[in-house]
């Protein structure tokens, strides 16, 4: 009885699409593929790249739009075919929760907790990471950048869990930062967390559209992620700092820059902010309703 199926990510869509795909010939419905960051991708394992890309162009028959969350996927899906250009949409996410993530929202009572929560001065320096200890994540090169750039009174927080958490507890004890190192397993408080942060820090050698990224920048938090798509699409421009995937040099430069530029950083950060108004939750939601709309009349 669906008018509209929004499929999401690639290999569910993937699932999905097949077992949809009788019933969509019979025209009961239309279906609309979120890829939410191809598993193909510009750095990813030749091998791997060459098998989801033909699942990818098998599947586009089985799709009646195409959202892409990130230019270097629209660039892919035009330029393989995927679907026909003219059902290819950019969706830049699902959107930022602009009331959580509102700056004017976070008591500095609320920042002082957390920060003496971790036993930290007000003044003491804190980068903060989000994600999962996933190996996709890359976060022994945030310790290992961080044990680099050699600052006794910094710290480091993790907020998050997964399969390498104790593979990265371990390192940072290897490296002798643990003393400077915080991990906090799954929080609720990520808002109150990024604004006790000098800095945010992605590792990441595949992502989509980052939500993490986006949330520090609407909170004009500084922030620092890998030149991959998607956060590069959020940071570029002056609006955060670039570095290569694996390059602990280069991060270990961008958080000592971070730290010995303040105001620069600040400035920064509010330009990141700005770039920011097109993407709450108010917004994404009037792109995708004007998208089902223009689908259920075709």
């Amino acid at each position: 009885q669906y008018n509209l199926v929004n499929v999401s990510t690639p290999v569910a869509a993937f699932v999905a699409r097949y077992a949809l795909n009788n019933w969509r010939k019979q025209g009961k419905f239309k279906v609309i593929y979120t890829a939410q960051g191809f598993h193909f991708y510009q750095g990813g394992a030749p091998h791997k790249n060459a098998i989801f890309l033909a699942l990818e162009k098998l599947a586009g028959p089985w799709t009646d739009y195409l959202v892409v969350v990130n230019r270097e996927d629209e660039e892919a899906a035009q330029r393989y075919g995927l679907v026909p250009h003219q059902r290819v949409r950019y969706i830049p996410g699902t959107g930022i929760n602009v009331d959580r993530f509102n700056p004017n929202a976070i008591g500095e009572a609320e920042v002082l907790n957390v920060r003496q929560e971790l036993g930290l001065h007000h003044e003491t320096p804190l980068f903060l990471s989000v994600g999962e200890f996933i190996p996709r994540k890359r976060p022994w090169d945030i310790l290992k950048a961080f044990a680099q750039m050699a600052r006794p009174q910094a710290h480091l927080a993790f907020a998050g869990r997964g399969e390498i958490l104790e593979e990265m507890q371990q390192l940072a004890a290897d490296l002798g930062v643990q003393n400077q190192v915080h991990f906090l397993g799954m929080r609720s408080d990520i808002p109150t967390l990024m604004s006790a942060s000098s800095a945010t820090i992605l590792a990441s050698e595949q992502e989509g559209l980052p939500n993490c990224v986006m949330e520090s920048l609407y909170l004009e938090i500084p922030t620092i992620g890998t030149e991959i798509r998607g956060t590069r699409d959020l940071l570029e421009g002056g609006c955060g700092l670039l570095f290569k995937v694996g390059d602990i040099d280069g991060l270990a430069r961008s958080m000592a820059w971070v730290l010995d530029h303040p105001e620069d950083a600040r400035i920064m950060a509010k330009r990141g902010r700005e770039r920011m108004t097109d993407y709450g939750v108010p917004q994404i939601l009037k792109v995708y309703e004007a998208l089902y709309a223009e689908a259920l009349s075709a």
